[in-house]
């Protein structure tokens, strides 16, 4: 066996830990917990950790989290940076075990005579005093429903996590026993009680579906007919997550990731290169009706997308890549597959939004910084998130793609202090928001019903109904979103009075010039270069022919050297690119410095009259191809 020393001290060192690519150590050493890279000349990080000396300390590989317990009776939650996310109370005695669950969900303090499990984020979910001891260690079963813990009294102890709670809607699921689920309807006080063969290990309720899984099987259950399961056999019998959808749910095992539909057929089984399923947790997987996104286990800044088609059960698309590592991503669940979007935070805290299907580049667009989490809703296109301590809720996240510049009017930010500190985005239903504060304690905030209207309008194409809304209503948040809805839409009266009810006037003399263009598919495209999307406007003109229209937004938009090489590639206006470059360069009292307009000056004769001529053509050209169509 190859040895090596890590660190050399003459303090004791009580308790280690792998980061979880195994390229760093956790070691506690008095009051301090260092993280120290085995990388040759990096520096370790180091923090003052708590009052009283550290006896044990745990980092989790799924959500990298770091737990430490102490002397002081305290036990604290930390990133890998040392920012501390949680504190708890202090206990009677000193912290002797702490252990995380494989899933990352929850982790197991130890102490004399007591027992506690909590949620990752560190409030108690329940605390059992026994007659043991002081407990000196903590292991967690693969399936992570069992724990087992060494007492100082000769004994060890088994303990089995129940009474979790789930909801959906008018549906509460809550696991009774080992081997039992029962579920309510509130809206009748009916209930439901199933018994299984063995202990269940996971459980998941949404979308009408409860899905239940024992090591040997997994139930799946509709909620119109709850007495006729459809059970699947399950091949490694380990199942670490599921992830719902609509229509898919996904079964993530120790050694696999399968995609099943919801009357049991195995659709497909994804992989990827240096693929971990027992590390994975649902910040780093994401599921929809046509999509899945994973984020490289090796590689954070990597983001692999899989389409489900109705053809092929499974593809996967050109990953994505980022600057820095990911975080957290998430799907939306709302409209087609054309309006699928991912949102993901990277190690920044910022918030990313991107497009995962249509022609050309995808498009990325900032949403916002200091985001600690994010939740969209179940059914419509609508983002909430934490920043800092602040609910922020994006009514048309889209709208980053259509109109940067009113961003902040699309959305409503929640300053309460009743979220407190480090505040988690748990569920968001319909109009109602679940967030979890660093206590336990669950605080709803509502999402006015007014929004998922228009949602519903714009999706419907009923721009009449949406706009006889937001007049109802009165709110420019409202208007803001009709109005980048309508420019996605290229709906030139709706847009117009959207924008002019926001007082962004700038856009409603650019809506009212293109009114006045004869041609249609020129319409289109000023609408598509409206929202910044120069590529896709240009390709709609040089599909129809319309040559002269894509050099004049180029030459518009400054964009000189395409202007000049459509020009050159279809022969044709080159004297016109020369001529506005040369107007150009007057008015800012400068000379000519690119090499490719000092080669064409002596070859191509500016004649003004001429140009104009032409200019006059292409526009006669255009409405003859208005009355044509």
């Amino acid at each position: 066996m190859l040895r090596s020393t890590v660190v050399q001290s003459g303090a004791p060192v009580y308790s280690a830990a792998w980061s979880a690519d195994s390229n760093q150590v956790l070691y506690a050493q008095g009051k301090m917990l260092i993280v120290k890279p085995l990388m040759p000349n990096s520096n370790p990080i180091r923090w003052k950790a708590h009052e009283g000396l550290i006896l044990k300390v745990a980092w989790n590989p799924s959500n990298n989290l770091i737990v430490s317990g102490a002397e002081d009776n305290r036990y604290k939650v930390w990133d890998p940076f040392g920012q501390q996310l949680y504190s708890s109370a202090p206990h009677e005695y000193p912290i002797t075990a702490i252990s995380w669950a494989p899933n990352g969900g929850l982790f197991s303090v130890g102490s004399y005579n007591t027992l506690r499990l909590c949620d990752e984020s560190g409030w108690s979910h329940s605390l059992e005093k026994l007659n043991t001891g002081s407990i000196y260690a903590l292991a967690w079963s693969s399936d992570g429903t069992q724990i087992a813990g060494a007492c100082a009294n000769g004994h060890c102890v088994f303990a089995h996590v129940i009474e979790r709670r789930l909801e959906w809607h008018q549906y509460e699921a809550s696991l009774t026993g080992r081997r039992s689920v029962s579920v309510r309807d509130v809206t009748n006080e009916s209930w439901e009680r199933f018994e299984f063969p063995d202990r269940v290990i996971q459980l998941a309720l949404g979308y009408d579906h409860l899905v239940v899984v024992t090591p040997s099987q997994c139930h799946i259950f509709n909620s119109h007919h709850w007495n006729t399961p459809t059970i699947l056999e399950l091949r490694e019998g380990s199942v670490c997550m599921l992830v719902l959808s609509p229509k898919f749910f996904l079964l993530v095992e120790r050694a696999s990731v399968n995609l099943y539909s919801y009357e049991g057929r195995l659709v497909s089984s994804p992989r990827w290169a240096a693929m971990q399923p027992e590390t994975m947790n649902d910040k780093s997987i994401s599921l929809s009706d046509d999509t899945l996104a994973a984020r490289d286990q090796n590689d954070p800044k990597v983001i692999h997308v899989f389409e489900i088609g109705s053809t092929k059960a499974l593809s996967e698309a050109p990953p994505m890549l980022h600057t820095i590592g990911v975080l957290e991503i998430a799907l939306n669940q709302g409209g087609s597959a054309a309006d699928r979007l991912i949102a993901f935070v990277d190690r920044s805290h910022d918030l990313f939004l991107a497009s995962i299907h249509g022609t050309g580049q995808r498009k990325f667009g900032k949403l916002g910084r200091m985001v600690q989490s994010l939740r969209w809703n179940c059914s419509i296109n609508i983002l909430a998130a934490i920043q800092d301590t602040s609910l922020t809720v994006w009514y048309y996240p889209a709208v980053i793609f259509s109109d940067k510049g009113i961003v902040e009017k699309t959305c409503a930010k929640n300053d309460s202090s009743d979220f407190g500190k480090n505040p988690v985005v748990v569920s968001f239903y319909g109009n109602h928001v679940g967030v979890r504060r660093v206590d336990g304690s669950l605080v709803n905030s509502a999402v006015p019903m007014t929004v998922s209207l228009l949602h519903e309008f714009a999706s419907t194409a009923r721009w009449e109904e949406a706009r006889k809304l937001c007049r109802l209503v009165k709110e420019d948040t409202l208007w803001a979103c009709l109005a980048a809805m309508a420019t996605k839409a290229k709906n030139l009266l709706i847009a117009e009075e959207a924008y002019a009810s926001i007082d962004e006037m700038d856009k409603v003399e650019y809506i009212q010039h293109i009114k006045t263009i004869p041609n249609k598919t020129v319409q289109m495209a000023e609408m598509i270069l409206m929202t910044g999307s120069v590529e896709e406007a240009e390709n709609l003109l040089m599909q129809n022919g319309l040559i002269y229209r894509a050099i004049m937004a180029n030459i518009h938009l400054h964009n000189w050297n395409r202007a000049l090489d459509l020009a050159t590639k279809n022969r044709t206006h080159i004297d016109t690119v020369l001529f506005y470059r040369n107007q150009y360069l007057e008015a800012l009292q400068k000379s000519e410095t690119h090499e490719k307009f000092i080669a064409l000056k002596d070859q191509v004769q500016l004649d003004p009259d001429k140009i104009n001529k032409m200019i006059a053509q292409e526009i006669e050209k255009e409405k003859l191809m208005k009355s044509s169509q």
